[in-house]
């Protein structure tokens, strides 16, 4: 796939800020060659150690206020934290306040001391996929259906409305993680979008293979489904450490480093692996020279 394919975006951690620095950030975003902007979904910062992080369902409805051009994401909601038909109002009144331009992504719930904090409960991960599979069928129901009922195990919805509907006739639905066996094939049968963060290209590439051969058992085109990655973005070790903190050697393999030329040879790598949006994964203190450091090497690819 050619590099000029892939399609760029933001993913900005409302966690350890402010309103009105993310209200900056963003607005420093659109005005960069990016597409895409996403917010995630805790109670707690993604390191489970900070408490300050902004609801997701208020940093959605505030990118979407404070946006005009970029589709604004969510990576991803998180389906043991809220009713599908909770989040599926809420998605369709963002969309209205966004002219049609939201996204929104689900996941399975990993970050178990959050669910211990709240008396949410934190099942085995078979279970929750299995929570995942039943809440995306309802969301896609409310979002695209007039009236919409579903008889699950875990939820049932009786001639379910949403209204005012979403501007857009079909609200974008993304998948979020890695999980080859159960995670993948639901997004081959539901999803629009895929999304996992910080692996390599060679790891990107094997999991796009295992989606693509669940798509080809269920009848799909996986050309159907976005495949995107979030990776970090440091010119070099010290950025990469003041970034990530204790996690910085985890995700290194998903870490776009070195020099403009090296980075661009690595969006290629991520590109012929099948990625069709690439995301800049930024956490608070947000450094905004990575961001242009990563523009600088999207113009590059442009100019090419």
């Amino acid at each position: 796939m050619p590099v000029v394919d892939v399609n760029f975006g933001v993913h900005t951690g409302p966690a350890n800020t402010t309103v009105d620095e993310l209200r900056s950030l963003w607005r420093r975003i659109e005005e960069l060659p990016f597409d895409w902007i996403s917010i995630w979904d805790h109670f707690y910062a993604a390191d489970g150690r900070s408490t300050n992080c902004l609801d997701a369902v208020v940093a959605h409805t505030a990118l979407a206020l404070e946006t005009s051009r970029v589709r604004c994401g969510s990576l991803v909601y998180c389906a043991g934290y809220r009713h599908p038909g909770v989040l599926a109002n809420a998605i369709a009144g963002i969309d209205q306040l966004s002219g049609g331009r939201v996204d929104v992504g689900v996941g399975a719930g990993w970050l178990a001391d959050e669910y211990h904090a709240y008396g949410i409960p934190y099942p085995a991960a078979g279970r929750r996929l299995d929570l995942m599979e039943e809440y995306l069928r309802c969301l896609r129901g409310l979002l695209r259906e007039e009236s919409f009922s579903f008889d699950g195990e875990l939820f049932q919805l009786r001639d379910a409305v949403v209204d005012p509907r979403p501007v857009q006739g079909a609200v974008p639905i993304w998948v979020g993680g890695g999980g080859e066996k159960r995670t993948l094939r639901i997004a081959a049968e539901l999803a629009d979008g895929w999304n996992v963060p910080f692996i390599g290209p060679d790891d990107f590439e094997r999991k796009v293979r295992v989606l693509a051969a669940h798509c080809d058992d269920l009848g799909r085109d996986p050309a159907e489904i976005v495949c995107s990655v979030n990776v970090g973005c440091a010119p070099d070790d010290e950025s990469l450490h003041r970034q990530f903190g204790d996690i910085a050697e985890f995700v290194r393999p998903g870490v776009l480093m070195g020099s403009t030329g090296q980075m661009v040879d690595a969006i290629g790598r991520y590109a012929d692996a099948g990625a069709t949006r690439i995301n800049l994964a930024l956490r608070a203190p947000f450094e905004v020279a990575a961001l242009e450091h990563l523009a600088g090497a999207i113009d590059q690819l442009g100019a090419s």
